[in-house]
């Protein structure tokens, strides 16, 4: 081979699509999920990857700095990150913060909250390989995967709702999306919203900054502040595991001196403990 054959080939092997895809650290795609493009960014880490963390963005609509947020805890639990953008023209708040969920449950098989497992499964398609998969939500992400974790059963190891303004609440009372009442009841629902794997995450200065915090009568009726909200939350779970006699698989972490701030939560000791017991990194 000559010496510009062989250039040749090296220059191809450097900036062919293949090459880029397995080195480049950031990326932007594209997902087609449910008929629906989505705009996904996504980090690889240096390590070999563990498992794949799915995160979703608040308000602001923000996926790429979400994805970047998450760049310190992917690195200590060696995951990859996939932020979708859900863009508030084809996802106002409705269909995002309430992953368009009504009392009607003939709704929730067209709900975006139904895309989450389809995205799942596209991740793990794109790592090539169907590693856990850690989905995690702040703020207005937060209020969608809470509606995921209560309505849609996923193959995800955790759901991490991180400081969001509302939750669905453990009360079939309540009427969806805000709790598990429906105009067809599902007398099974409880429980199995009770044994999903849900992470109360809670900055605990999270009290003050009311920007952008619901304040509707549901949401008013959780408490009077993220914190308080979240701690309602998870008391009212362990409540209702023992007055029906079922295990509650939730669990709840504070993280101090952090308020309402995604980067900080992301970054906290508590965040790198769940992520590195799912995918039972060292």
């Amino acid at each position: 081979m000559t010496w510009r054959a062989a250039l040749v080939l090296l220059l191809l092997a450097i900036f062919s699509p293949a090459a880029h895809a397995h080195t480049s650290a950031k990326q932007r795609l594209t997902a087609h999920v449910d008929g629906t493009s989505l705009t996904v960014f996504t980090y690889r880490p240096s390590c070999e990857p563990r498992g794949i963390i799915l995160v979703f963005h608040g308000i602001a609509r923000n996926a790429r700095h979400y994805r970047d947020a998450t760049i310190p805890l992917a690195d200590a639990a060696c995951a990859l990150v996939y932020a979708p953008q859900f863009d508030a023209t084809r996802f106002p708040s409705s269909a995002y913060q309430h992953g368009g969920v009504t009392p009607d449950r003939a709704t929730l098989t067209s709900a975006p909250v139904a895309m989450v497992p389809d995205l799942i499964r596209w991740a793990q398609a794109r790592s090539g390989s169907p590693l856990p998969t850690m989905l995690v939500g702040h703020s207005a992400g937060a209020q969608f995967l809470s509606r995921v974790a209560a309505y849609v059963p996923t193959a995800a190891r955790a759901i991490v709702l991180a400081d969001p303004s509302t939750y669905v609440m453990p009360d079939p009372a309540v009427a969806a999306p805000f709790g598990g009442g429906f105009t067809s009841p599902d007398p099974g629902w409880l429980a199995a919203y009770l044994s999903r794997p849900i992470f109360i995450v809670l900055g605990a200065n999270d009290v003050t900054d009311n920007h952008h915090l619901s304040e509707t009568p549901q949401a008013r009726a959780q408490g009077s502040n993220r914190l308080t909200r979240g701690q309602t939350a998870f008391a009212l779970g362990q409540a209702a595991a023992r007055r029906i006699g079922r295990p509650c698989a939730w669990q709840k972490a504070i993280v101090p001196g952090v308020g309402h701030d995604a980067a900080a939560m992301f970054a906290s000791s508590q965040m790198r403990d769940i992520a590195r017991a799912v995918f039972r990194s060292p």
